[in-house]
């Protein structure tokens, strides 16, 4: 899923520079610098000479040769182990050829990898034993600065202290970064506005990449300092739909924009050097989004997932997005839960509850021989005291189940290997036995296996993965015996997700992960401690004096995993699923009573016999279809026409408001006040406003002329389901089981910010209203009393109700 659409970015982009050369051929929190064409000289001054094209690429901790014929090998040279870096030809028999001023530069060495020959991923091939390797620039005067640059990176990199290293490469890319500024000729427009610029890295799995962040007025944009893998990466604010801060090596340094609405893969995600600038560049996209795109909690869409608005997938992609789970960050990949307990039985039978996991329990406690010797060790180990010596999700875990999809991932993870053949992603059922029972493993799943791309389980890639101990070659993951192929067990899995089993427990699961069963005693009676490391504010890296003591823990939170931002204080409710269902019933009943062809005078519909209901239908199949436009994602819930017919206003559950002109049949505004369905939209009289009610219990006034949301009347204890405008008045219907009326008086002009609504009565019904109707056969007639109270009557049952006003 989100780890595939990532790859298929990366491919692009590699498309687009040509090149093999990838940042994942770097070590872990190594950069990359800058490129120079050159020649690889073999064998230098002997009749066997012979030039091989490439680029050379200068990286903090290795010198990379990329030949443009892909059958040669790419060449990594680590800087630590060069014996001598200079001028080809100084102090030695070549100074014929240095004074030539030719651009060799001369690297002698004791290790070298050979990556990709013919373009195959496979495991780094290694040579050892003192080697010179001559490149020839193609810019002669270029080689002194070269040379210069890696000597001062091979300094940096046979430092004893790993913290030392780190502080001198840091102060040198922060000296580039210094000298060098966005390039303005970049800009889209020359009638941009610059608003900021600053320092940061983009990040992506395993990698970051250093330059300089830009915004504008239309754009947003990041050049690399190395050009890689495009000069410039350009998102238009006008596509941006949702940004969010985050967490970056559990510090607050980091910023994710997406331009979809439900994607859980951004399009960019920046970490900054200062928490200010982020701030800042936060400050200016989300004041450009304000009237544009809405804010989304935990909270709006529990209470979506409740009501079976939102599916158990969708809901946990949701909740992993606000934890700051992001696929450009490993050690913060999306977590899923292990939903299925049956691995071996021949059919899976997903109305027995025993096929399925408790989801009460993290994987550790699953296994009560197992966990009693876990709580043993915990009573013994001194403060601070954790029960799993390793995380439920990690970069290690996420790449263990995507190794055939991402095996370059996988290799630059462990420097260059595979792991043993025994130990990778084999069977489906053995790694869930040894979840169950294995003393180190307790990882949960990932996004990808309740997706729809079975890529992660074949090997398309046909890679050389190793043979196990009994000499069967690792290849296609051995799926279980009720899966008749990889499609057929992504299809299951999904439907075990979105089981009635899984609907009434999923709260339990998300208690632990993202709950109150997090953190604290409740996390102890849970059996739900990991290390201190792994939780936000666990340690703070700030008041870390010494660097070694600095990196290595830095080293350790990357790598071990960390636990989601906690998103629940108190305990998840359950889903309400039953209720749900009745709702949906029961709305879409009323609404076809709503819309029923009867005009002011006649029966209610739902008074007349059968034998009418019949006739009635059949005079709407005398209705022939003139115009067809499909404008919103999800069903339209309302619609408004303009006095004049020219503008139609509709509402729909995918919580936009749009407005389309029936002149030239195109859709003009788009507005989202909300992330919760809109339920209904009027316009009221003048044409100048269009009031839109909400799921979220709000009613929203927005101005056509000026294209702006210009107020909210919160309207209810639960979701407004329909609005009406009659005599001044409006009225609105809840699923809080009230009808509510308001005297209005709207803004006098459209540039008027507020309108002016106060309450005058409120009927309450046995069950949620879904609809108001203002036809003479159902009307809720509302007048004031001397009395000072109001009379609702509702003409239909004729009864009446005296309420306090």
């Amino acid at each position: 899923m989100a780890f595939i659409r990532k790859k298929r970015q990366e491919r692009q982009l590699q498309l687009y520079s040509k090149e093999r050369f990838s940042l994942l051929l770097l070590n872990l929190e190594e950069y990359y610098f800058e490129q120079h064409t050159a020649n690889h000289i073999q064998h230098k001054g002997s009749p066997n000479e012979r030039k091989i094209r490439g680029s050379l690429k200068v990286c903090s901790k290795s010198v990379i040769f990329e030949p443009d014929a892909i059958s040669q090998p790419i060449i990594k040279i680590p800087l630590r182990d060069c014996i001598k870096i200079g001028k080809h030809g100084e102090n030695g028999a070549n100074r014929h050829f240095a004074k030539a001023k030719s651009g060799g530069i001369s690297l002698i060495f004791s290790q070298v990898y050979f990556i990709k020959e013919h373009n195959i991923v496979a495991p780094y091939k290694i040579e050892r034993g003192q080697m010179e390797y001559v490149f020839e620039l193609d810019v002669s005067g270029k080689v002194e600065d070269v040379v210069e640059t890696l000597l001062q990176l091979h300094r940096a990199s046979c430092l004893d202290k790993l913290g030392d290293q780190t502080a001198m490469i840091t102060a040198i890319l922060q000296s580039r970064l210094a000298r060098t500024s966005f390039d303005k000729n970049r800009f889209q427009s020359v009638s941009e506005k610059l608003h900021m610029e600053c320092k940061a890295e983009m990040v992506a799995p395993l990698v970051t990449n250093p330059g300089h962040v830009c915004i504008t007025d239309a754009n947003l944009y990041f050049q690399p300092l190395n050009g890689h893998p495009k000069p410039v990466v350009q998102l238009t604010l006008q596509d941006i739909r949702r940004i969010y801060k985050r967490r970056h090596s559990l510090m607050p340094l980091g910023l994710e924009v997406f331009c979809t609405e439900d994607d859980l893969c951004s399009d960019i995600y920046l970490k900054f050097y200062e928490p200010q600038d982020r701030d800042d560049l936060y400050y200016c996209i989300a004041t450009y989004l304000e009237n544009h795109v809405a804010k989304h909690t935990a909270e709006s869409y529990m209470l979506q997932w409740q009501r079976g608005h939102l599916s158990n997938y969708q809901y946990l992609l949701h909740l992993n997005n606000l934890a700051d789970r992001s696929c450009n960050d490993l050690s913060q990949y999306p977590v899923f839960p292990w939903i299925i307990n049956d691995y071996y039985s021949s059919t899976l039978d997903l109305s027995n509850p025993e096929t399925f996991r408790d989801l009460s329990k993290p994987v550790g406690a699953l296994n009560k021989e197992r966990l009693e010797r876990l709580l043993t060790r915990y009573r013994e180990m001194p403060e601070p005291k954790f029960m799993y010596g390793s995380h439920y999700s990690s970069p290690g875990y996420v790449l263990f189940y995507l190794v055939r999809i991402a095996p370059e991932y996988m290799l630059c993870l462990q420097n260059g290997r595979f792991d043993n053949a025994d130990r990778m992603f084999n069977s489906i059922a053995e790694t869930w036995k040894n979840c169950l029972d294995g003393a180190t493993d307790f990882k949960e799943l990932i996004p990808e296996f309740y997706g729809d791309d079975v890529s992660f389980l074949v090997n398309s890639l046909k890679l050389d993965l190793g043979k196990r101990q009994g000499g069967k070659m690792v290849d296609d993951v051995e799926l279980p015996p009720w899966a008749a192929s990889p499609e057929d067990f992504l299809r299951k899995s999904k439907d075990a997700l979105e089981s009635n089993y899984v609907s009434e427990h999923l709260h339990e699961w998300i208690d632990l992960i993202f709950g109150y069963k997090q953190k604290g005693s409740d996390a102890v009676g849970a059996h739900n401690v990991f290390h201190p490391l792994t939780y936000e504010g666990g340690v703070d890296l700030n008041s870390i004096e010494d660097p070694d003591e600095k990196v290595a823990m830095l080293t350790q939170i990357l790598e071990f995993g960390q636990t989601p931002k906690q998103l629940f204080v108190t305990p998840h409710p359950r889903r309400i699923t039953t209720k749900f269902k009745s709702l949906s019933q029961t709305s879409s009943d009323n609404a076809s009573m709503a819309d029923s062809p009867v005009s002011a005078g006649e029966e209610s519909f739902e008074d007349l016999t059968e034998e009418s209901k019949t006739l009635a239908w059949t005079n709407i199949t005398k209705l022939q279809l003139h115009e067809h436009y499909k404008i919103h994602k999800e069903a339209v819930t309302g619609i408004a026409v303009s006095c004049n017919g020219c503008s139609i206003f509709t509402t729909s559950q995918d919580s936009t408001l749009k407005m389309f002109s029936k002149e030239s049949k195109m859709l003009q505004r788009s507005i989202s006040f909300s992330n919760m369905a809109l339920s209904s939209c009027l316009l009221l009289p003048g044409d100048a406003t269009v009031l839109s009610s909400s799921w979220d219990n709000n009613v929203y006034f927005y101005s056509i002329a000026f294209g702006r949301h210009q107020d909210t009347l919160m309207g209810h204890d639960d979701a407004v389901s329909k609005i009406c405008w009659h005599d001044n008045r409006l009225y609105s219907a809840s699923w809080d089981s009230t009808v509510k009326v308001w005297s209005g008086i709207p803004a006098e002009t459209p540039c008027t910010r507020r309108h002016h609504f106060h309450l005058l009565a409120e009927l309450e019904h046995d069950v949620g209203v879904d609809t108001i109707s203002l036809n003479a056969a159902s009307t809720l007639l509302v007048s004031g009393t001397k009395e000072g109270t109001i009379a609702a009557t509702s003409s239909a049952q004729e009864k009446t109700a005296v309420l306090t006003s």
